[in-house]
């Protein structure tokens, strides 16, 4: 029955969210042992509004990662998409999964940052003064539909057998959680990592405040995206970043209330297109929250 189905694979979800918090706390000792800055006062003001929001992610990802593990099992069932049409085995189906399915995260990233509506549920993300671990699944609920409107037709377009999709959803949170924890890796290891993939101090670079520092190195899993399409800042650049978004630095902005509100309470951001150079520091504009990177 179709309840029961649903019911089972949202249950089969579950351990999988049990592996995320269990590496979540480890990289939280891995931060307090090999600290790339070490913990400040806005990683204590962050802690509760980012683990309230990550609660929020897992349960409305549990619901749309559910419809969609069954939608894929039915369109396997009716060998629709292009795993099957090209014939292709069990191995070469799953990379073409992976592969197939990071790009889509990297056009979804692309699209949240240069179309306003979009950007709107992403800063959120972005507004974090501090970066660490809890940084990592700190969104709004919208973005988790953006992010799964693309992911998902994607998904049925390539014809992802559910257990490639299953692969390619575990790889990409627990790199997510490794690239935002506030971790020193020895400066030749995480340049070699970020020759193949988002390596901690190459994801950190996105996290800058400066415009042409955070329109780069969008790739979740493979950097390679970036390199491709020319948009790749070098991983020793994370190394001094300042996070965050002029003009969300006020502690009453960085409440849980006041970042579920974000998408909806100022004046829609500028397109990409009519920006102006970021030329100096501080506080944006005079709405708090207006896409810092429009700032004169």
């Amino acid at each position: 029955m179709p309840n029961a189905d649903f019911t089972a694979t949202l249950a089969g979800n579950l351990p999988a969210i049990a592996t995320i918090l269990i590496v979540m706390a480890a990289l939280a000792l891995l931060e307090a042992a090999i600290p790339l800055r070490g913990r400040g006062r806005w990683n204590r003001v962050h802690l509760a509004p980012n683990l309230t929001l990550t609660g929020i992610t897992f349960a409305t990802n549990l619901f749309f990662n559910t419809a969609l593990v069954l939608m894929l099992a039915w369109l396997a069932s009716r060998q629709f998409g292009l795993a099957h049409w090209l014939g292709l085995g069990a191995v070469a189906a799953a990379a073409l999964t992976v592969i197939g399915l990071d790009f889509s995260f990297y056009v979804a990233h692309v699209a949240m940052h240069k179309v306003p509506a979009l950007w709107r549920f992403h800063r959120v993300h972005h507004s974090d003064p501090a970066l660490d671990v809890t940084t990592t699944i700190r969104q709004h609920p919208g973005e988790g539909v953006i992010r799964y409107a693309f992911m998902g037709a994607f998904a049925v377009a390539l014809g992802a057998p559910p257990a490639a999709f299953a692969i390619y959803r575990a790889w990409s949170a627990l790199n997510g959680l490794a690239e935002h924890a506030d971790i020193r890796l020895p400066l030749w290891l995480d340049n070699a990592l970020s020759l193949v993939t988002a390596s901690p101090n190459y994801h950190k670079v996105h996290h800058s405040r400066r415009v042409e520092e955070t329109d780069t190195n969008y790739g979740n899993i493979f950097s390679f995206f970036d390199r491709l399409f020319g948009t790749c800042t070098p991983a020793v650049r994370g190394l001094q970043i300042e996070y965050g978004l002029d003009g969300c630095d006020d502690q009453t902005m960085q409440t849980t209330r006041s970042l579920l509100a974000m998408p909806f309470s100022a004046p829609a951001p500028p397109s990409p297109a009519t920006r102006p150079p970021r030329t100096s520091p501080g506080r944006c504009c005079e709405d708090p929250c207006l896409d810092s990177r429009a700032c004169p």
